[in-house]
């Protein structure tokens, strides 16, 4: 749950750019990806759990090459590119894309076809979910959200997937 604590953080910090707006855009994006594409919650509650478990160390190695700084930049520019295969490669190689869609067919059942095709969408939301963190123009401090997700402690509070159930209950408290 420490990442979804710290969702909320920014949410409730003025000096960070979340917002309750972009929490919905994320997961209605995530819900109607799925809803087209036949995928269960529970499903994608998995398929946003070992995205996530994916993208960690290949964040962290970009990270530690680049900077905190040049990554933040980049997981930016990503967003910017709304879901294009462009901007998923700028974060992932081909390879790390490939072993995204066998290790997540893998676990959920989903076909590799259904996931390529989500991958895109996928990545440009949690890459707008860790932007969320971010501090705005002219305040100085490090981005939060990405922060804890790359926390590399392995303490299991770094779970998309619970971030994503979090963040339904959150937005949603009446259908609980």
């Amino acid at each position: 749950m420490g990442l979804f604590f710290d969702v909320l953080s920014a949410i409730n910090n003025p000096n960070q750019q979340g917002s309750v707006t972009q929490l919905e855009s994320i997961t209605n994006s995530i819900q109607q990806l799925a809803t087209s594409r036949g995928i269960q919650p529970s499903q994608m509650q998995t398929v946003m759990s070992v995205l996530g478990n994916v993208l960690r160390p290949a964040l962290q190695k970009q990270q530690s090459t680049l900077g905190g700084n040049q990554l933040q930049n980049l997981i930016g520019q990503a967003i910017g590119t709304s879901a294009s295969a462009s901007g998923l490669q700028s974060l992932m190689s081909p390879q790390l894309q490939q072993q995204i869609v066998q290790t997540v067919s893998q676990r959920t059942g989903l076909s590799p076809n259904a996931i390529q095709a989500a991958l895109p969408t996928l990545t440009s939301a949690v890459m707008g979910l860790l932007n969320m963190g971010t501090t705005k123009p002219g305040v100085s401090g490090s981005n939060s959200i990405l922060s804890t997700f790359l926390d590399s402690d392995r303490d299991g509070d770094t779970d998309l997937g619970d971030v994503l159930r979090f963040a339904n209950r959150f937005l949603n408290p009446s259908a609980i």
